[in-house]
């Protein structure tokens, strides 16, 4: 997966373990939280795993997502088939061999390398099928649940479907915030991991009256910055993107900022593919805030940065809010409580993770619950107590300890 030391034990090791014991701490609390009894009945409430199976859709980017979309349904008593992605196929076989090692009976979870296509089709067409956990991108969710309604007489329930597809995160500066934060939240949010995260920043929206010394800073940071082999030098920030169709998708961006005329390229806009995929960390700044490149998911590093005037700092809210169909990560860089608390409430729909002062990226387990709504996903939050619930069909259970002596009311006598 290319990544540095630190990212790798971010996630393969610490979120990965946050994720299996969280979730068991909000199971067995969600176990303990019964209803009310009185003196004659008692009532209780049984979380029963979904009747079928639930198809787990993991992506490259995280081990740690692929072991919880397949780990938090088998923990709450369901049958999961896992479908790993095709670039991280031995670490998600590592988590699995891991949970059988741990006890996991055999069959609960089931590991599927299988074809894209050929996976979704079988899935939805199963009488069985009860639920899908997916990462993934918006095209394959849209099509996946398009099948699910179009195949819905033939299931036995109707499947719960849980998804997290990505976002065009934004970082929002305003005239007041620190020009240091500002510089190495986005740094850090825009090119770890090559920009391969649903949460990595992508645009930055800076004003007229801070941005020489953002601009300053941030090309002499980001010359600072080193591109290689992580495994063999230690101060290598990001490595290689994953596959030669990231890399192409990212080259095509890359060609866009160096032909159009709103757009001009600050720092990086190199690539090679010679030996693995590298692309420079590339910096650019728009003129024009409606341009594709403010709008559409690029998945690597590239940071667009677009001016505003300072004094038009309500109007760039909007447009923050307006500007994609996506709702996952973004950030607010003020010193000011009132700016922040006005940007809290105007993108209150643009962020299902709002960040104040700090960059869009490094969600924590139990801290941070993730997700986003509009075409990020379903927003269930995994990582929260509440996501666990999407995995159960509660039983409500009365018993009632006292004979019912007539059929008939006190006042109809």
């Amino acid at each position: 997966q290319a990544k540095t030391v630190i990212q790798a034990e971010i996630d393969a090791a610490a979120e990965l373990i946050d994720f299996f014991r969280f979730n068991a701490k909000y199971a067995l609390e969600l176990e303990h939280s019964q209803p009310i009894s009185v003196d004659i009945s008692t009532n209780s409430m049984v979380y029963r795993g979904l009747e079928g199976f639930v198809a787990a859709v993991s992506p490259f980017n995280f081990t740690a997502i692929g072991g919880n979309l397949a780990g938090a349904p088998a923990l709450m008593g369901n049958v999961v088939l896992w479908k790993p992605s095709d670039t991280a196929m031995l670490s998600s076989y590592a988590v699995y061999k891991i949970l059988l090692e741990a006890g996991l009976p055999p069959n609960v979870v089931q590991f599927v390398p299988a074809d894209g296509p050929v996976f979704g089709d079988t899935i939805t067409s199963s009488e069985h099928f009860c639920g899908l956990n997916f990462t993934g991108s918006v095209p394959t969710f849209k099509r996946l649940w398009k099948q699910v309604s179009e195949n819905l007489d033939r299931y036995r329930n109707f499947p719960r479907l849980a998804g997290e597809c990505g976002g065009k995160n934004f970082h929002l500066v305003h005239s007041s915030a620190d020009v240091g934060s500002v510089v190495n939240g986005t740094l850090r949010s825009a090119f770890e991991y090559g920009g391969q995260k649903c949460s990595a920043c992508s645009r930055l929206y800076a004003p007229d009256s801070l941005w020489p010394q953002i601009k300053e800073k941030l090309l002499e940071e980001h010359g600072k910055i080193k591109v290689g082999d992580p495994a063999q030098d230690f101060g290598t920030f990001f490595s290689a993107v994953i596959d030669d169709k990231s890399f192409a998708r990212i080259k095509k961006w890359l060609e866009h900022a160096k032909k159009s005329s709103n757009l001009t390229i600050l720092a990086g806009g190199g690539c090679d593919d010679s030996v693995g995929y590298f692309v420079e960390p590339c910096i650019v700044e728009s003129k024009d805030p409606q341009d594709p490149i403010m709008k559409e998911e690029i998945f690597g590093p590239i940071l667009t940065v677009y001016v505003y005037p300072e004094k038009k700092y309500k109007e760039v809210l909007e447009l923050v809010d307006t500007t994609t169909p996506y709702g996952l990560t973004g950030a607010i860089f003020a010193q000011e409580k009132r700016i922040i608390e006005e940007a809290r409430s105007l993108l209150r729909n643009a962020a299902g993770n709002f960040y104040i002062n700090d960059k869009s990226t490094g969600s924590v387990v139990a801290q941070q619950p993730f997700g986003g709504s509009r075409i990020s996903g379903t927003n269930d939050k995994p990582g929260g107590p509440h996501y666990i619930l999407r995995w159960t069909s509660p039983q409500a259970v009365k018993e009632t300890h006292v004979p019912l002596g007539d059929w008939r009311y006190a006042y109809m006598q």
